[in-house]
């Protein structure tokens, strides 16, 4: 059993994502939140970022500055092992239930996030567990700050 740290979004595109209290979660992706680059975010199969929480306190112990929403998610979690997360797993959070889709590759939008440009650091080829996840919607609803999330 895990636990919503944050929830990020960015009504102008791109990253950081900035916290907010709740979220409605559509087939298609986060209520208010908008992608710039539809090609690689975004859509029915990438309509959530998901990261975890511990994984952002462990790049900072190593120096980087990275921090919730620097690096695009949707839904910080913590208490969740991430090294057990693969695709076609489901999570439910709050009401929502999402499938895992895909790790979500880093891109040079997010190299201010790490030492030296080193964003390749949750590149998961590389890194194995430390990426982020996309997720698509099996159920939409409203997520809150601190819901429990549950591995299905």
């Amino acid at each position: 059993m895990g636990q919503v740290v944050s929830l990020n979004i960015n009504p102008l595109g791109g990253v950081p994502k900035y916290p907010v209290n709740q979220i409605v979660i559509h087939p298609n992706g986060v209520e208010g939140d908008k992608q710039n680059d539809l090609k690689y975010h975004g859509g029915p199969t990438r309509a959530v970022c998901l990261f975890s929480f511990e994984r952002i306190e462990q790049l900072q112990l190593e120096g980087h500055p990275i921090s919730i929403g620097s690096t695009g998610e949707n839904i910080t979690i913590k208490g969740i092992d991430w090294n057990i997360l693969e695709m076609g797993m489901k999570i439910g959070i709050g009401d929502v239930v999402l499938e895992l889709t895909n790790t979500a590759p880093p891109c040079k939008t997010i190299i201010e996030s790490f030492n030296d440009g080193k964003f390749s650091r949750i590149l998961e080829k590389k890194h194995p567990g430390w990426s982020r996840w996309y997720a698509s919607v099996i159920k939409e609803g409203i997520v809150n700050s601190n819901d429990l999330v549950s591995l299905e």
